[in-house]
């Protein structure tokens, strides 16, 4: 284990004595819970992220990102299967500095800041067994990350990658701690070295503590690790931790969190906000 996972999986296991639970509350955290939305429900998400001294490699810019309109649309196909579409739909990036660029940019005449569109991912998820008295729960997930975003604004790598993980979760204390982490394989695109990528070692380990009928609280560590001796530019670590809530009222689900960066390439600080609204959308085919 490398310093920055020992460190991630050392505040997971603090997070877990305070964080969430009810079935598949994902926002405000990164990590995918094991349990599937109900067939026939649409979740929408939709969310607000300001990053501070977020860094990027691949054009040596740094600086504060503001993620508008940070969404995700899930969909219950069946009691063990649900579809995922994640994007954002705008990134702003107010620069602070900049090191040597790999890739030419196209910044405009404003200099002092950039934005691009996000990359949208596409996701299946499937849960393969139910948790027992003994056993956690457990599942998989897959997904694809389309290159939407143009590299030349400096924010985004204009690549293709493919990213699948086991997903397990376990409740506690009479249902009201819920436990579940990710653990897989992403493999990235390098962006400059042709013809070639990096498979990166993706983990998370969150929880989701009920304080009341309202009120959840929640907590994480989520991130990837380069297995490559020399890691390809564009994909080197990232990993951080969230730390907020999440309330029930005026029929949505409102979430907060504190975000801090764990590896040299996530922000430093941050925060995020959202909202969730449920929709029975359709009656799945019997």
């Amino acid at each position: 284990m490398v310093p920055t996972i020992r460190r991630c999986l050392l505040a997971s296991m603090l997070l877990a004595g305070l964080a969430a639970g009810a079935s598949a509350q994902q926002r405000p955290l990164l990590t995918e819970d094991v349990d599937i939305i109900k067939p026939g429900v649409i979740r929408i998400e939709a969310g607000f992220e300001f990053l501070q001294d977020q860094k990027f490699p691949l054009s040596g810019l740094r600086g504060d990102l503001v993620k508008l309109a940070d969404m995700r649309l899930s969909f219950g196909m069946s009691p063990n299967v649900e579809f995922q579409i994640e994007w954002t739909a705008h990134n702003f990036l107010s620069i602070d500095g900049r090191n040597e660029s790999r890739v030419p940019l196209r910044l405009g005449a404003n200099s002092a800041d950039t934005n691009d569109v996000g990359d949208v991912t596409l996701w299946m998820k499937m849960k393969l067994r139910n948790e027992s008295r003994r056993a956690p729960a457990l599942g998989f997930r897959f997904g694809v990350q389309l290159p939407n975003s143009d590299q030349s604004l400096g924010i985004g790598t204009n690549t293709t990658n493919f990213y699948g993980m086991i997903t397990a979760g376990k409740r506690l204390h009479n249902d009201r701690l819920n436990l579940f982490g990710n653990i897989g394989l992403g493999i990235l695109q390098a962006p400059v070295d042709e013809f070639t990528q990096n498979d990166v070692l993706m983990y998370g380990l969150a929880g989701v503590y009920t304080v009341s009928d309202r009120l959840n609280l929640v907590g994480e560590v989520n991130g990837f690790h380069s297995t490559r001796r020399r890691t390809p530019l564009g994909t080197e670590d990232f990993a951080e931790t969230r730390i907020g809530a999440q309330l029930r009222a005026l029929g949505v689900r409102w979430n907060a969190a504190g975000i801090f960066g764990l590896s040299d390439r996530a922000p430093r600080t941050g925060f995020a906000l959202g909202i969730t609204y449920d929709w029975e959308a359709f009656s799945p085919v019997k």
